[in-house]
């Protein structure tokens, strides 16, 4: 698969977003989610539960990223991409709905993920598709 520049920037914004998000959670989870107003203690099993998907988005950065410079790499890139950014703000959709309004900060996130989500489907949308023939009928 051959990416085009706006696919590239795609894949960058989406695997920089993935990656950052990722190692901030994995290095600092008390930092980050207190930047959300989430106040975290130390229990050992919580922070193993936030730091894990932490690591699978770093993971999925860096695959998102090997996927601009790597050809081969690429169509997997796209696929996490789309997984990570359609499924992130479907959770929080389905949060929203059951769980009521969050914070300003999670709202914020909401939007980000769904601008990147967008971005993705319009730089990954199918090609062009072969013009139909009319007929004229006489």
């Amino acid at each position: 698969m051959t990416l085009n520049r706006i696919q590239k920037l795609a894949l960058g914004l989406s695997g920089a977003t993935s990656l950052g998000i990722g190692a901030a959670i994995l290095a600092a989870p008390h930092a980050f989610y207190a930047s959300y107003g989430i106040v975290l203690g130390p229990d050992p099993s919580l922070l193993s539960e936030l730091r894990a998907p932490g690591a699978g988005l770093v993971a999925s950065g860096a695959i998102m990223l090997a996927g601009i410079v790597r050809q081969a790499l690429a169509q997997v890139a796209v696929a996490f991409a789309l997984a990570v950014f359609l499924a992130f703000p479907a959770g929080r959709l389905v949060s929203l709905a059951v769980d009521g309004l969050p914070s300003s900060g999670i709202l914020a996130a909401l939007a980000l993920e769904l601008a990147i989500a967008v971005f993705c489907l319009f730089a990954f949308r199918a090609g062009p598709r072969p013009a139909r023939t009319r007929v004229a009928l006489r």
